[in-house]
């Protein structure tokens, strides 16, 4: 068994094994320790981070943490700027996607979820029946800022769930529907006369997402929020004129910014 093998082990245990919140607390206290700060430069080596996209030297993240929340250096993501477009709000794996059907469910990993799950009610959940999602997950590796898809208005914002397991490709296929019980912030984005709903699926402690926006309008590309350690977040789209890109595929890495679809009309 390989050094890059057991860290990688070890990696994954920091930031994704359990969703137990005595051990979440514990994890969370030394990945913001300065102590963490000497695990920086092995984790970026076995993540493969690419450091010359960071807005610092590695050797100024003074914690784990701090590298995990990391910025990008200004003009290392291109933006499609296409008033019809919706682009990608992360850096991500592109888990799934597809169109909801009538029944107002989706899948993922072999597992049914129902809109009114994610979205805590069927009034909420019926806006995207027939329309189309996308599910971006962030490793601990990606870059973890989240990003508006598209140029709008909040038009609300809420929270649900209690969870916080794990929504790599075990969790999302063995758990008890993370994406559905996990606590998870939700905005809804009036886009022109469509509604955009990004869905912030926490894991490992409830309060790993921050909000960083402080205004109702969003501007395409515009950071919103992010992520303390690795997770998920999924995008609907109303309307059911939208047009997905034909170059997106299932497990495929994406870059914030990344048209993901079109708008015909």
């Amino acid at each position: 068994m390989g050094a890059t093998f057991v860290k990688k082990l070890m990696f994954k245990w920091f930031v994704e094994l359990t969703g137990n919140q005595t051990s979440s607390k514990i994890l969370k206290t030394f990945t913001a320790s300065k102590w963490s700060r000497y695990l920086n430069a092995s984790f970026a080596k076995v993540n493969r981070i690419n450091t010359d996209e960071m807005e610092k030297p590695l050797h100024e993240y003074t914690s784990l943490q701090a590298l995990f929340t990391r910025k990008l250096k200004e003009g290392v993501r291109t933006v499609d700027r296409s008033p019809r477009t919706i682009v990608s709000p992360v850096d991500a794996v592109v888990t799934s996607f597809g169109k909801v059907s009538h029944s107002q469910s989706f899948l993922v990993k072999g597992q049914s979820y129902k809109l009114e799950e994610i979205f805590g009610g069927e009034k909420r959940a019926n806006v995207y029946k027939n329309g189309t999602y996308f599910i971006f997950y962030l490793s601990p590796a990606h870059y973890h800022r989240i990003h508006s898809p598209v140029n709008g208005t909040i038009r609300e914002q809420w929270t649900l769930g209690n969870s916080s397991y794990p929504v790599n490709n075990i969790g999302l296929t063995y758990g008890s529907k993370p994406l559905s019980t996990n606590y998870r912030l939700i905005t809804t984005i009036n886009h022109q006369d469509s509604q955009i709903a990004v869905v912030k699926v926490g894991a490992l402690n409830v309060n790993s997402i921050h909000l960083t926006h402080e205004q109702s309008e969003l501007k395409k590309g515009e950071e919103v929020a992010y992520f303390s350690f690795g997770s998920t977040v999924i995008l609907f789209i109303e309307k059911d004129d939208f047009h997905i890109s034909a170059n997106i595929r299932k497990n495929m890495n994406i870059q914030y910014g990344t048209a993901i679809g079109v708008f015909q009309s």
